[in-house]
């Protein structure tokens, strides 16, 4: 049973600590939702044995959580004793130590969407898991939330460097849970700030999953194609690559939120989508493809200059900006000719920016600005201007320097 999201859901916990939950407290009983909680329950293995029907359910925890006790949670918010066997519940999840107990604690405080990741890779001596293997996982499922992060403000094959810093910021309240032997990874997004995120990824790995069936079977890679518009891209090829590498096999599968119900044009339910090491050679090629056909940009940059270099006295040399505006990446670097580079040296010895025209070339990550022309200096208020110019002061050595600079 879905449950529409509104205001009376407690807000996300950590807004003061973005990317961390200590699990410091219990949700507040008042505040939780009976059927959201069982929903949880159901989701992470709790077993439902029974109770009276129509007031409560009694809930058993997995069967590997040995010890575990049972706890009774009201089918609804109208059953006289709800509060009071809510917090009794809340309490007993607080004290588990079943894994799955703090999922369902989470879900409850942060109404989070889950994204699970299986890597079938053998285990460590004991079940230990090795360093390699956590760290393969971990950065694989950073990898695919960054790619569904970046396709969820802009669809295209290859994104380099644009877009990271909001990529990165949309990102900063997903919470990870525990990650046994290495196999296995968690992460909740929150419905709030993350959901576009997690309805992106979920098209996408669709996506990716059907070009990669289409190209096993007939060679072509036009499915790879049409995949761009449901925010397949070489990240993310890259990201499945990582996750299936070294592995026998690989999964991800998502869960909604249950306080939050289903997004529009997602199934209720889903599957978890596998990809095995078979699938590496149609997904390199396709990462590869989406590299060499994604266009350079034309684009009207201003930013600030923080190196410059030239071979002599004379004559043409690079910068490199702090972009401000224009493109979305943090840093490009512009071959200009003597005259526009005299212009961006004058303009950062005065505390400017400059305004420069060109276009944004895909290869090197999006990171380079070619065919430069008209540069200007931009004039901007006396905060600006005199930050700028602190910044300059606190590196006097700043044009010998860049010239150690590649």
């Amino acid at each position: 049973m879905q449950r529409p999201f509104d205001e009376s859901v407690r807000p996300h916990p950590t807004a003061d600590i973005p990317g961390a939950w200590y699990g410091g407290g219990e949700p507040d009983p008042a505040l939780v939702d009976p059927v959201v909680l069982g929903a949880l329950l159901g989701r992470h293995g709790w077993r439902r044995r029974g109770g009276a029907a129509g007031r409560y359910a009694r809930w058993t925890p997995p069967e590997h959580a040995a010890g575990g006790t049972s706890l009774l949670v009201p089918e609804s918010r109208s059953f006289p004793d709800c509060e009071d066997l809510l917090s009794e519940a809340l309490t007993a999840l607080a004290r588990s130590a079943a894994p799955s107990a703090r999922e369902v604690l989470v879900g409850l405080t942060v109404p989070s969407d889950e994204i699970r990741w299986w890597r079938d890779v053998p285990p460590g001596p004991s079940g230990a898991a090795s360093w390699t293997a956590q760290e393969q996982l971990r950065g694989a499922a950073r990898q695919m939330l960054m790619a569904a992060a970046l396709a969820a403000r802009e669809r295209a094959g290859y994104y380099g460097a644009r877009h990271r810093r909001q990529a990165q910021a949309s990102l900063e309240g997903v919470l990870v849970g525990p990650a046994p032997g290495g196999r296995t990874l968690t992460a909740f997004v929150p419905v709030r700030s993350g959901r576009a995120v997690v309805v992106t990824l979920y098209h996408a790995v669709q996506a990716a999953r059907e070009a990669a069936d289409y190209q096993r079977a007939t060679g072509g890679m036009e499915a790879f194609d049409a995949a761009v518009q449901a925010g397949v891209s070489r990240e993310l090829t890259e990201a499945v690559i990582a996750l299936v590498r070294g592995s026998e096999g690989a999964r991800i599968a998502l869960e909604w939120s249950p306080a939050a119900g289903v997004p529009q044009g997602c199934a209720p339910r889903n599957e978890p989508v596998e990809f095995s090491p078979g699938d590496l050679p149609a997904l390199r090629e396709a990462g590869a493809r989406y590299l060499q056909d994604e266009p350079s940009l034309p684009v009207r940059i201003t930013g600030t200059v923080v190196r410059m270099r030239r071979s002599g006295p004379r004559g043409a040399g690079t910068v490199r900006l702090r972009v401000l505006a224009g493109a979305e990446v943090p840093h490009v670097r512009v071959a200009l000719d003597e005259e526009s580079y005299r212009t961006a040296g004058h303009a950062h010895l005065v505390g400017l920016p400059i305004r420069v025209v060109g276009r944004l070339e895909s290869r090197g990550g999006f990171r380079r600005l070619t065919d430069a022309s008209s540069v200007v200096p931009v004039q901007v208020d006396e905060a600006e201007r005199d930050r700028l110019m602190k910044s300059l002061q606190e590196n006097p050595d700043f044009l010998e320097e860049s010239c150690q600079e590649d």
